[in-house]
């Protein structure tokens, strides 16, 4: 899959703050040359829970895939790690209030569990006090306590089982063997994944064009 991310102008006398986490799931050797498949989760598919604790404040989840609780977030594409339940994987945003107690429930044994704190002053994650943002692996499969500090806070939350295959990594292609990189390099400049669709490398579509999303069939989704 080529892609070109074009964020549009939502605001031309303001400020237009984007905050924008890419996260890339590996693929096993098995699923690396299935069909490609492209889906969009707007903004309102993606599930939201809100978790009081005992004095009443409140914390927001946000369930980009995986469950918690009751919350369930929408099917990921069909050949995903995402996809298999052996993976246990889990993206979440967390939303804390200031003050806030929330309890992340365990995963499996030998799942993986990395919190991100990328805004807030402070915030203690299994009883470990944070005064900077941070990256933290946690045990998965205990509960962990996170209790925050006097402003709203916010973290990413990624969890998953490891996949354990070997990984050859170069530019944006990730295969298992060196000689599988070269091959990924070779059909790229032989075919470029199918080509490019748009007139340039760095489209922009006329500003009264609402949000959408083009499928390969030629279906368009709109949001509203």
């Amino acid at each position: 899959i080529v892609h070109s991310e074009m964020f549009p102008l939502r605001d031309r006398d303001a400020p237009n703050p984007l905050e924008l986490f890419q996260i890339w799931l590996n693929l096993p050797a098995e699923s690396k040359m299935v069909e490609p498949y492209f889906t969009m989760l707007w903004d309102g598919q993606i599930p939201t829970c809100r978790v009081q604790d005992a004095d009443g404040r409140t914390s927001e989840l946000r369930i980009v895939a995986g469950q918690f609780g009751s919350a369930i977030a929408a099917p990921p594409p069909p050949n995903s790690w995402a996809a298999r339940p052996e993976s246990d994987l889990a993206i979440w945003t967390l939303k804390l209030e200031p003050h806030a107690r929330l309890s992340l429930p365990a995963a499996q044994v030998g799942t993986r569990r990395t919190l991100y704190f990328f805004r807030g002053s402070c915030l203690s994650i299994g009883g470990e006090a944070l005064n900077s943002h941070a990256a933290v692996e946690v045990r998965a499969e205990a509960l962990l306590e996170l209790d925050n500090g006097s402003e709203e806070s916010e973290l990413l939350v990624l969890q998953g089982r490891p996949i354990g295959e070997p990984v050859a990594q170069h530019g944006p292609f990730v295969m298992n063997t060196q000689a599988e990189i070269r091959e990924a390099f070779s059909d790229y400049q032989r075919t470029q994944f199918g080509g490019w669709p748009w007139k340039s490398l760095a489209p922009v579509h006329p500003r009264e064009q609402a949000r959408f999303a083009k499928h390969a069939d030629g279906k368009l989704e709109d949001p509203s």
